[in-house]
């Protein structure tokens, strides 16, 4: 590859903080300063003047879902309809588009911003689609509107947990449903989702992305698919079903070809399919605590048959009843094989939207990645939003509290959890810096590091060059156009860095609300571009 060297930026550097250069060899970061000391001593090298850009760590996504991504970026999106009626009249517009024998899919909707807060009901959309397959999934995936016809291909929906003859489908009987809806897309379908989904990451500065597969959620062919694409953004695919050995892990291991034995493993379901497990009942619906997937043996013997075989496990757990299992569980597996021993393993927990204080001392001591959607809080967050509905004013406004964590010790990784949430970085730096609760806010610079070094730290590899500009690390940055770099705390209660150069504190782009967020440039792995922004 030889030398290539970057001159007239802004280079994010935390060991040098004012540099202006980089220069890469043969896929390494080989030097970061200063134009004119770069130019020295890379005489030879190809020189690029990047007109004041700002060239960062390229991000890691450590919670998406590739399928179902490219499908709603290039399918039926709901996640803009402001109502019962115009989702219909969305689906039926799109209905018309559809070559009849192809499934119709898709996802984003969300009631709970919707003024009558009802959902489409199978008569509503059989009225439209007739004896056409339709899934269409709640913004969080964890329940879905089905046709007739998709209802009659899942078969035994009907005598599954969570089935309703008309209201969106939940527990069971989605699942049942959505691996339905899976078998009918066609190879092709699918692969060409994944890769879209993949040249959105790179457009966003993604370079490393984890997908988050199960039995109940993608299926093992489409898991399988994944592992043959060939496309320059990184995949680690994580697995989602319990094992009760460590044999019984290694083989799971060897069956899948999975990195872990983690992600979206559920424990529970979701805050606003009412199916997040809960130690009091939903506000919004008095005599519902939820769902619980796996009990306390199975999370315990699932964490117990990983650590023995050294493998990475985790879990996807949203509700405070979720959360207690997995504290309980961890804390006998502590007692069992030793900080240290568990630590190593560098187990992981999705979502973790209802962790208190003394939950996140037993999670830190673990040595637990938190991999957390900071737009979950944008989206639902503020007053009267969909946390408040279902939980009420006292447990709504206490979610997602990244700055309890953080003091704790647990790492943070910040993630999508595509396509409930758009691949954009930039976008989960903002919604955690200016959470609608101050007090669980964190800084820019805390945000920045749980998209990337927080992302590297979820896979299970402790590298600390890895996510970073430093001479030796891998070349994986991305190249920014931005309006503004400042170098403000998180909130005005908060200490603000000083803005003077002397002070040696990297400054990051401006996530104020309202200011417009970095322009991706071009992304870079390995020294190779992965992605360039087309010339207007």
């Amino acid at each position: 590859m030889g030398t290539q060297l970057f001159v007239g930026g802004h280079v994010y550097s935390s060991t040098t903080p004012d540099s202006t250069a980089i220069a890469v060899t043969d896929g390494v970061v080989a030097w970061v300063g200063s134009d004119h000391v770069g130019h020295a001593l890379h005489p030879t090298a190809q020189v690029e003047d990047l007109d004041g850009a700002f060239v960062a760590p390229a991000f890691v996504d450590s919670h998406v879902h590739l399928t179902s991504t490219g499908l709603s970026l290039d399918g039926l999106d709901l996640s803009d309809a402001t109502s019962r009626e115009d989702c219909l009249a969305r689906l039926r517009r799109h209905a018309a588009d559809v070559p009849r024998g192809d499934l119709i899919w898709g996802l984003g909707w969300d009631d709970s911003a919707w003024a009558d807060h009802g959902s489409p009901t199978t008569d509503e959309v059989d009225a439209i689609v007739g004896d056409r397959p339709v899934y269409l999934a709640r913004i969080d995936e964890h329940s879905a509107v089905a046709s007739s016809a998709l209802r009659v291909i899942a078969g035994h929906a009907a005598d599954a947990a969570g089935f309703d003859p008309q209201q969106p489908l939940t527990a069971e009987a989605h699942h049942l449903v959505r691996g339905a809806a899976r078998g009918l897309l066609s190879s092709t379908q699918r692969t060409r989702a994944q890769i879209r989904a993949l040249d959105e990451a790179a457009a966003h500065g993604v370079v490393s992305v984890h997908e988050n597969g199960g039995p109940d959620i993608s299926g093992l062919n489409d898991f399988a698919s994944i592992a043959d694409l060939d496309h320059r953004v990184g995949v680690r695919r994580y697995w989602g079903q319990a094992a009760a050995t460590a044999d019984d892990a290694r083989n799971l291991i060897a069956a899948t070809g999975a990195d872990g034995l983690a992600g979206d493993l559920f424990i529970d379901g979701a805050i606003g399919s009412h199916t997040a497990w809960l130690c009091r009942p939903y506000s919004d619906d008095p005599e519902n605590t939820g769902v619980t997937y796996l009990d306390f043996d199975t999370v315990l013997a699932h964490l117990r048959a990983c650590t023995e075989a050294g493998i990475q496990a985790g879990f996807h757990l949203i509700g405070d009843g979720a959360t207690e299992c997995v504290v309980r569980a961890f804390t006998a597996l502590v007692d069992e094989f030793g900080s240290a021993a568990v630590a190593r393993c560098g187990h992981r927990i999705e979502h973790a939207e209802m962790v208190d204080a003394a939950a996140a001392q037993v999670l830190a001591g673990a040595g637990i990645t938190a991999s957390m959607q900071p737009v979950f809080d944008a989206l639902w967050g503020g007053p009267g939003q969909l946390y408040e509905q279902r939980l009420g004013l006292g447990r709504g406004t206490s979610l997602n509290n990244f700055a309890a964590l953080a003091r704790a010790g647990v790492t943070l990784a910040f993630s999508s959890d595509a396509p409930v949430t758009s691949i954009d970085p930039w976008q989960q730096i903002r919604a955690a810096v200016h959470h609608h609760n101050a007090d669980s806010a964190v800084s820019p610079r805390a945000a920045f590091a749980a998209c990337t070094r927080g992302g590297w730290r979820a896979s299970g590899v402790v590298d600390s060059a890895l996510g970073t500009l430093s001479p030796g690390a891998p070349a994986d940055f991305a190249i920014w156009r931005a309006d503004s770099l400042v170098t403000a705390g998180s909130s005005d209660r908060v200490q603000r860095w000083s803005t003077d150069p002397r002070a040696r504190v990297p400054a990051l782009p401006d996530v104020s609300p309202g200011v417009a967020l970095p322009t991706c440039l071009r992304t870079v792995r390995g020294g190779e571009v992965i992605y360039s922004r087309p010339s207007l």
